[in-house]
């Protein structure tokens, strides 16, 4: 609205025409000589700021049309009138039907001053409407959480929003500070206004409400408004809530410090397996030459033992840091977890007693052993951790019949459930401790993966997780997965009888550990095998450059050349000559499906099989 719009309504066409004169340099004039065709016009234009009407007209007065103009249109209203109708004058401004009047004949300048304030007045209150309607807008409409408080930190206006956090209505706010409506969960909201009011400046906080692990986070804005004085009058607040973006930053985080756990895992793995080889090989090469001394003999069996204890707990870390699919194979469920007695002892720690009720001639079930046997050690620990003062474990297993369940075929089932007596989940935590990251434990204490970990595999091997539990009660875990429709697949037994060669054959030995490629040399000796060993993969091709060889065996990480990068060599220079990669790590690099591999550690037999095998091969 560019220049402001009067409607003057005068039944004397003369006067029309004054008027028109009078303000057409400064407003836009719209002129009628009938009241009706008036209201008519307002109706139409709702941009009319001022409205000047005489006082007698033929139909309708002035006063009239004007109360009956206000009850609808927001135009200032002027009465132009004679002295001897000020008692419609005092009826017309009591029924608020005009804002002024000017008397007949005018003074110019005097009427040019009240339609002046009237469309001022009018300019003022177009403007005041639109900033209530804005704030309006945005207190109704706006997901955040916003409020006006006086230099008390007392409520003046605050949407439905920021009300219902705190549990009542908007109106039952107004006067109140946070404090009085809340108690202490608001005492820090009022601390915060109060020091933004003094302050002066706008401030942002970020606030954490509910238990933990299933925290409401928000983002608080604080913004001081001055008076006309100077001084802070009222302060605004902005509350926003911020929980699912704290959520996914939280779990990016652990992410992270998940990935660069799995990589710490698996290099210390493929040191550890490294180490592994050369004890349990020197272990089996020492062992035939103390045959008659059975104290020694019994002392290499304690060393052996221990080492292959070492193996498991090292395939266990390899477990975690690889990501591969489920492996689910027929498992022999009850004997998994008898083999668990020592991993659990130590994982556990003194304070809590582990019970196993296992129910005999448990048919096996179909998942991958490795993954399960984490399952287990995760929901043991997490058992662990809700009895701090020590308790007990119960590891059960049995059979499941379900027939009611939409998600699983009806059948028979294995469950395996591990409970505790400790302090139990609340409900608003139980609904969400199968999410990823999610962990109510202290920073440092939990990766929030172990049930997330556990429901994964229930979930991929087509079968469930169920908790129940209560505070004071405990909580007792139940994983259900399909039986196997074989039998659980047995160890590879040992060989019976001393491993040797299938045929005479020269190996190459590559091997950047010292120990381990003495210990891969003996074997292949022993075997009956002419070995040549070599450091790295530069001079095992030094080597093939001057000797023939039937066979290379070498080791995958290796600095300069790797393992796959000397098969490809050899194979492009050498195709006859077949390449057996030994490694600590399979995940550690990319290796061809068609080169054959042999993860340590490893045992003569296992070593000379896979020989052997290639060997026949070749002379195929």
């Amino acid at each position: 609205m560019t220049r402001g719009t009067i409607l003057a309504v005068d039944d004397e066409p003369d006067i029309l025409i004054a008027l028109e004169d009078l303000f057409e340099d400064t407003y836009r004039v719209v002129t009628t000589t009938k009241p009706a065709e008036a209201l008519a016009r307002l109706v139409d234009d709702p941009d009319i700021a001022v409205i000047l009407s005489d006082q007698r007209m033929p139909g309708m007065t002035g006063d009239v049309m004007l109360a009956e103009a206000r009850s609808f249109h927001e135009a200032q209203a002027i009465l132009l009138t004679g002295y001897a109708d000020i008692s419609a004058v005092i009826a017309a401004l009591n029924r608020g039907g005009i804002t002024g009047y000017v008397t007949k004949p005018w003074d110019p300048a005097l009427l040019r001053h009240t339609v002046g304030n009237a469309f001022e007045r009018y300019r003022l209150g177009r403007d005041l409407a639109t900033e209530r309607a804005l704030l309006r807008g945005l207190l109704e409409h706006s997901e955040d959480a916003i409020s006006f408080k006086d230099a008390q930190a007392r409520f003046v206006r605050l949407n439905a929003r920021k009300a219902a956090l705190l549990g009542t209505d908007a109106g039952s706010c107004l006067g109140r500070t946070e404090a009085e409506i809340a108690g202490g969960r608001g005492a820090s909201a009022e601390r915060a206004d109060a020091a933004a009011i003094a302050s002066g400046e706008a401030a942002e906080s970020l606030d954490a409400e509910g238990p933990a692990g299933a925290e409401r986070w928000s983002q608080v804005t604080r913004v001081p408004i001055r008076g006309p004085s100077g001084e802070v009058a009222h302060l605004a607040t902005i509350e926003r809530d911020v929980t699912e973006q704290k959520s996914l930053e939280a779990r990016l985080r652990q992410s992270d410090k998940m990935q660069a756990l799995g990589t710490l895992a698996g290099g210390i793995a493929h040191d550890f397996n490294n180490l592994l080889t050369a004890i349990l090989g020197s272990l089996e090469l020492a062992g035939p030459k103390v045959g008659d001394q059975p104290r020694v003999r019994r002392l290499i069996d304690n060393a052996t033992q221990a080492a292959q204890r070492g193996a498991s707990l090292t395939k266990r870390l390899l477990s975690f840091s690889r990501s591969h699919d489920l492996q689910a194979r027929s498992t022999d469920v009850n004997a998994l977890i008898e083999g668990m007695d020592a991993l659990l002892g130590r994982s556990l720690g003194g304070l809590v007693t582990v019970t196993t009720r296992l129910r005999p001639g448990l048919p096996t079930a179909h998942v991958d052993p490795d993954q399960l046997e984490l399952a287990i050690l995760n929901l043991c620990i997490n058992a662990r951790d809700a009895m701090p003062e020590g308790g007990g474990i119960t590891i059960a297993t049995d059979l499941a019949d379900i027939a009611d369940d939409p998600e699983l075929t009806p059948g028979s089932y294995l469950a395996i459930s591990v409970g505790d007596n400790g302090t139990g989940i609340p409900p608003e935590i139980l609904q969400r401790v199968c999410e990823p990251f999610f962990t109510t434990k202290a920073v440092g204490q939990g990766t929030g993966l172990g049930l997330a970990m556990v429901f994964g595999l229930a979930q991929q091997s087509k079968g469930r997780l169920r908790i129940d539990s209560a505070i004071g009660r405990g909580t007792l875990v139940e994983l259900v997965l399909p039986r196997a429709e074989a039998a659980a697949d047995a160890e590879a037994a040992p060989a019976a009888e001393a491993p040797v060669a299938a045929r005479p054959a020269r190996i190459l030995v590559v091997d950047d550990d010292e120990e381990v490629r003495h210990v891969t040399a003996s074997f292949l000796s022993d075997f009956g095998y002419r070995e040549t060993e070599a450091p790295d993969g530069s001079a095992a091709l030094v080597l093939l450059e001057r000797i023939r060889f039937d066979l290379v065996v070498a080791d995958l990480a290796m600095p300069g050349i790797t393992g796959v990068e000397l098969a490809a060599t050899v194979r492009e220079r050498w195709p006859g000559v077949p390449v057996l990669i030994l490694t600590g790590h399979a995940e550690a690099m990319q290796i061809p499906d068609d080169v054959p591999v042999l993860k340590k550690p490893f045992g003569s037999a296992e070593l000379a099989a896979r020989v052997s095998k290639l060997l026949e091969g070749d002379a195929a």
